[in-house]
């Protein structure tokens, strides 16, 4: 499925589908540390992990590259296979990169489904199109890297995640969740008006629903 762009990062090799094309060679060796480091850039104390079985535990796959393979720090679903992560940053994200590491096991997620800037999704609310959904390949080793659409997710400030399925397992489980890209800071002006922006929609739509003007929709991008 050449939607699914991945390669092998620590050996220098990478495999996929005939005509499908990597662009630019990535980053290999001690530099892919580097390279995923933007979990330094998340606001923990505001992302929130939908259907964990402990509560807290999505915070713990987001970690440094040197630490992904600690099967210690893990989530796993509670009620079914599905984990939806809410992932709001301190800044604008440039996301260019995705690593999903589970088990070797059914409880691998088989699917991975992202939306741009949509805070607060619920499970409901993930029953809108993806902006980008990849199949998952087995990845005990976290060296399998999913190439984001660079133009859609920039300009990123929150991240939602939804991982539908796995293989077949009643729970899934994932120990690593690792993202790649462009971080800059935020600008406090921007910051304000945003909030300001965001407090003023819900009332606009509201009064173009009555009018039958408009639907049901997300965000615009």
């Amino acid at each position: 499925n050449c939607l699914i762009h991945f390669y092998k990062r620590m050996s220098g090799h990478h495999s996929c589908g005939a005509g499908c094309d990597h662009g630019a060679a990535g980053l290999v060796g001690e530099e892919s540390g580097v390279a995923y480091s933007l979990y330094q850039k998340i606001d923990m104390t505001k992302l929130v992990c939908l259907n964990e079985m402990v509560e807290e535990s999505g915070k713990l796959v987001f970690k440094p590259w040197e630490d992904r393979l600690n099967r210690n720090k893990f989530v796993e679903s509670d009620a079914d296979e599905e984990l939806l992560i809410n992932i709001p940053f301190t800044g604008n994200v440039k996301l260019k990169g995705l690593i999903v590491g589970g088990e070797e096991d059914d409880s691998h997620p088989a699917q991975v489904r992202l939306f741009k800037n949509r805070p607060n999704m619920t499970f409901d609310d993930a029953g809108a199109p993806a902006d980008q959904e990849f199949n998952l390949v087995r990845d005990t080793s976290c060296t399998l890297e999913y190439k984001v659409k660079v133009v859609t997710f920039s300009s990123l400030h929150h991240l939602t995640i939804h991982f539908p399925s796995n293989f077949g397992a009643d729970q899934t489980k994932i120990f690593y969740i690792g993202l790649a890209g462009e971080f800059t800071k935020a600008d406090r002006v921007g910051v304000v008006n945003a909030v300001y922006e965001a407090r003023a929609i819900p009332e606009d739509h509201k009064t173009r629903d009555k009018d039958g003007m408009l639907g049901s929709s997300g965000p615009a991008f």
